[in-house]
């Protein structure tokens, strides 16, 4: 069922083969490996990161395939992926559960901790008119300040169709009655979004949902530029989104006949902080699949001996 797209990976120096040991002695020799990501860029930094530690144990790692969230898991769970690290828990939960659960699959590590989401204002407009939650734009006259279309409601930008975001997003705007006030603007999210930030440039005012790690937040900077609001709550602020960790998924009979691999996925650990770092390269224009090869080379350079660490642990696996 190979309906994915494939990221072709130049050809690169591994990890082992600078190093004495000879090929035929790592775990991973003679194993092809299978990554898949989601279709967002800002994914490559941490899947780069697993590929380096693959290699470094003889696997060779083929083109990553890429694909929304829901056929994502479908491609682990069936096999035609090997796995992702891409499993935002719980936003991912129902596309796992739908697509054989444990039974086929396993949340092996989460690898990246703290990933946040929520709904954002400019600070001005935030400050002139007391809006704390999202809520409260069921009142036309405050939507209509959001209005970037002419039709009087506020323009949210939004969730891309598949991404798991969109769903809590679609529920808020019936349970908090925003249908009538709120328009939830969806398609390319990066596109919609370089059109938000160019409104607030100019002066306008913006909605917009956003996540953790991301680059949004270094242009348009929380407590600076804008401001994050809620949803209605009687027990102070709620963001209306759960904080996710991102999952290192694997396909359970890859994990059983690859003992070394699957070691690895249990012990990568990334900061949160080290993601948004890459975010920010990839914002400025490094965004080819060089630049993300690089970016998860340097994080390594600068954490040697924990990623040695890793290596060494993953070979003893058996």
């Amino acid at each position: 069922m190979k309906l994915l797209s494939r990221i072709v990976l130049p050809l690169a120096v591994s990890a082992f083969a600078a190093n004495p040991v000879i090929a035929e002695d790592l775990p991973g020799a003679g194993v092809t490996v299978s990554p898949i990501k989601g279709s967002p860029a800002n994914a490559w930094f941490q899947h780069m990161v697993l590929q380096l530690g693959l290699e470094a144990l003889g696997y060779e790692v083929e083109e990553t395939l890429e694909a929304d969230f829901p056929a994502l898991h479908l491609a682990v769970a069936s096999g035609d992926a090997d796995y992702t690290f891409n499993h935002w828990m719980p936003l991912h939960n129902g596309f796992f559960d739908k697509s054989g659960g444990e039974a086929v699959m396993t949340r092996v590590n989460a690898a990246i901790k703290g990933a946040g989401q929520g709904y954002y204002i400019d600070k001005k407009t935030a400050e002139a008119h007391g809006i704390t939650h999202i809520g409260q734009l069921a009142d036309p006259a405050l939507a209509a300040i959001f209005d970037s279309d002419g039709d009087g409601r506020a323009n949210l930008s939004g969730c891309n169709p598949g991404w798991g975001c969109e769903l809590a997003i679609e529920t808020h705007l019936d349970d908090f009655d925003l249908r009538d006030t709120v328009q939830h603007d969806q398609g390319s999210y990066f596109a919609i979004m370089a059109d938000t930030i160019t409104r607030y440039n100019e002066g306008g005012a913006i909605l917009y949902y956003t996540w953790t790690p991301n680059w949004i937040s270094d242009v348009l900077v929380p407590g600076s530029d804008v401001v994050q609001i809620g949803v209605p709550s009687d027990d102070g602020f709620d963001a209306g989104f759960a904080v996710n960790d991102v999952y290192i998924v694997a396909n359970n009979e890859f994990l059983e006949d690859n003992p070394a691999a699957a070691k690895l996925f249990e012990l990568v650990d990334i900061p949160i902080s080290a993601v948004n770092a890459a975010q920010v390269k990839l914002r400025d224009g490094e965004n080819t699949v060089d630049d993300f090869r690089r970016h998860a080379a340097d994080w390594i350079a600068a954490n040697q001996a924990q990623f040695d660490g890793w290596i060494a642990e993953a070979k003893t696996a058996n």
